[in-house]
């Protein structure tokens, strides 16, 4: 359940394994055009709503089911399914409590404090009031942060905004609604910031770390990873300890993924955030090794899980609209050469590309074509 670069890495992976797999996504995703992509067998759930889960489960006539929600709001509405219908159709997480703590990005700066974990510090602003009584120190290098990424990103298309000044703070409050987090922006460029991903058993045992860097990045400064590279786990041990210590506490269970960020001011690895399901680059997870889908859909079932300890390193993985983007920008800003950009992907792979399921990456390039035609066909009637 989902959409999107997750949900494809997932379904491809489960599909791989011959397992039988249903999606529910919406119903103009390219996920559709997955050699893998089975809709279930009800009429008019193209387009189901997280809201509409339980009624929709009570509807199947299977016995039981797996869920694996590859999305925020899809794992919100799963770990608040009641426990009977948990029980018919079971998922490999965290209990409701924790999963609210980490969609919750003010319960989770708390959360953090309580562990002690490194992590930037956060403010939580009422109103303007509060946002204009701040000294003027809190408004260098500052995000603006939503407490729910899912609505404020639906609202706003983006995760959040950048300050540098008390005018420019006040300016964009002016268009937010309270309550709003103020969060320190840790300085550095994208290859300071580090994921651990992995998976946690129904016991408590790490099965599974997967820790890579990224590269390049798109937006700039508040985006997602258009380049990415598998490392030894052992080059952010300590940001590993940190995170293996916070899911002991919370008694983590599922899938997770890390993300960190090394702050060069003090030398600590600062953890931003902690998504309680499937990522982006899971299929290169898998591909280097750390298959946690299959662990989730075992864990799931309450079968054994074999844990992985070593996977390949130095592998890189792009998602190439993105890094198109990315590399304009580091072309403008330090000169980036085309040839180098090209060099840094080559013997890679890509997150959406694939020889033996060429649909969603045919469907996502069509789509984006007839985008750019319409953009293009505007601005010509504009000029």
């Amino acid at each position: 359940m989902g959409s999107g670069l997750t949900l494809n890495g997932v379904l491809r992976i489960l599909g791989r394994a011959r397992l039988p797999i249903y999606c529910i996504c919406p119903s103009d995703d390219f996920v559709l055009h997955s050699r893998w992509y089975r809709e279930p067998p009800l009429a008019r759930v193209s387009d189901l709503k997280p809201f509409e889960l339980e009624k929709f489960l009570r509807c199947l006539s299977w016995e039981q089911a797996v869920l694996m929600p590859c999305s925020d709001d899809w794992v919100r509405a799963t770990a608040s399914l009641p426990p009977a219908l948990a029980r018919r159709f079971p998922a490999s997480m965290p209990n409701r409590e924790v999963v609210l703590s980490m969609l919750d990005k003010w319960k989770f700066a708390q959360l953090l404090t309580r562990t002690g974990t490194p992590h930037p510090q956060t403010l939580l602003l009422r109103s303007q009031a509060d946002l204009r009584d701040l000294p003027q120190s809190y408004f260098e290098n500052q995000i603006f942060k939503p407490e729910s990424s899912v609505e404020f990103a639906a609202k706003h298309g983006v995760k959040g905004y950048l300050v540098h000044s008390r005018n420019q703070a006040l300016e964009i409050a002016s268009k937010l609604d309270f309550p709003i987090m103020l969060q320190e922006y840790i300085p550095g460029p994208p290859t300071e910031s580090y994921f651990v991903d992995g998976f946690v058993d129904r016991h408590g045992q790490v099965c599974a770390r997967f820790a890579r860097q990224r590269i390049r990045m798109y937006p700039p400064y508040l985006g997602n990873s258009s380049l990415t590279i598998s490392i030894p786990l052992e080059q952010i041990r300590d940001a590993a300890a940190s995170l293996d210590l916070l899911l002991a506490q919370v008694n983590y269970r599922g899938i997770f993924s890390a993300e960190f960020k090394h702050d060069s001011r003090d030398g600590l690895f600062k953890l931003l955030e902690v998504n309680a399901r499937p990522w982006w680059y899971i299929e290169f997870a898998a591909h280097c090794g750390v298959d946690v889908c299959s662990m989730a859909y075992a864990d799931a079932l309450r079968e054994s899980v074999t844990s992985v300890e070593h996977y390949q390193i130095g592998r890189s993985c792009t998602f190439l609209p993105y890094d198109i983007h990315a590399c304009r920008a580091l072309h403008r800003e330090n000169g980036l050469h085309f040839w180098s950009w090209i060099h840094s992907w080559t013997g890679g792979e890509d997150a959406l590309f694939s020889w033996h399921d060429l649909g969603p990456s045919t469907a996502f390039t069509r789509d984006a074509g007839r985008i750019a035609l319409r953009r293009a066909l505007h601005w010509t009637k504009v000029a």
